[in-house]
């Protein structure tokens, strides 16, 4: 995991050049561009907004607020996961150069969706101003929560790229998983409508459930998050990224005979 984290420090540089140009791509030819990066979750949240509090009458306070808190971060996993499935297996035209240093490409997608997750945080900020609720404090374990986040995301994106070369239908089942996922994960609804007996469980086997529920206690319930859960995940996430940065770099050398 030493040598696989030092490689990626020593091509940094390749590492800032890709996102950047991600980023530029990914709205190009568009005429709203940069915008997008606001507009997707916005939309989102309006769906969601009028299924769960206007149709099915959601009981929760400001909801559009509480629901964007919980969009936001499970838009970085999920896009990076879907995308960072793909993110070896479709670009031959790096991998058969010599020596391109293949752990680059499943970290630029993550990257690239941390970076538009941050970029979305000044619109949430400004939500919660609209319906009374305003940053507190509590916000001085963000960044703990991010970076737990940053570890898991990571550590799934590698997994999931490494074994996508090999066996490709895993994009696709990826994607109906992303949707199950989601529905179990408390975004929509706050984690204390789960029955007691089920709540545990769901938190100890759905890591996002953490995750959720922790940037929903700093920005929503203006509190800080669960100590215990939350540094047990980041410790389980550490441990997860080690595993999967050695399974990425035992199967590195097939990448590009296999694509």
């Amino acid at each position: 995991m030493i040598r696989h984290f030092r490689e990626l420090y020593q091509y940094r540089g390749l590492l800032l050049s890709l996102v950047q140009r991600e980023l530029k791509a990914r709205y190009r030819g568009s005429v709203l561009g940069f915008f997008w990066t606001f507009l997707n979750p916005t939309l989102h949240m309006l769906v969601y907004g009028l299924l769960f509090g206007v149709f099915m009458k959601n009981q929760v306070e400001h909801y559009p607020f509480f629901m964007f808190v919980g969009l936001l971060p499970w838009i970085w996993f999920s896009t990076s996961v879907s995308a960072g499935a793909s993110s070896i297996s479709d670009r031959r035209d790096l991998m058969t150069k010599v020596r391109f240093p293949a752990q680059v490409l499943p970290a630029t997608v993550v990257t690239t969706n941390l970076c538009n997750f941050v970029f979305s945080l000044p619109l949430m900020v400004v939500m919660g101003m609209i319906f009374g609720v305003w940053p507190s404090w509590h916000m001085v374990a963000f960044p703990v929560v991010i970076l737990t986040q940053l570890c898991f995301t990571l550590a799934v994106v590698y997994v999931v790229a490494a074994l996508n070369v090999t066996f490709r239908d895993l994009q696709h089942i990826i994607t109906n998983l992303m949707m199950l996922w989601f529905f179990i994960t408390p975004v929509l609804y706050r984690v204390s409508t789960i029955p007691e007996k089920y709540r545990l469980v769901m938190l100890l086997a759905n890591p996002m459930a953490i995750l959720m529920t922790s940037y929903q206690a700093i920005f929503y319930e203006h509190r800080l998050p669960d100590a215990l859960p939350l540094l047990g995940l980041l410790g389980a996430s550490v441990v997860l990224l080690w595993g999967a940065s050695q399974l990425f770099e035992s199967r590195r050398e097939e990448f590009a005979e296999s694509i």
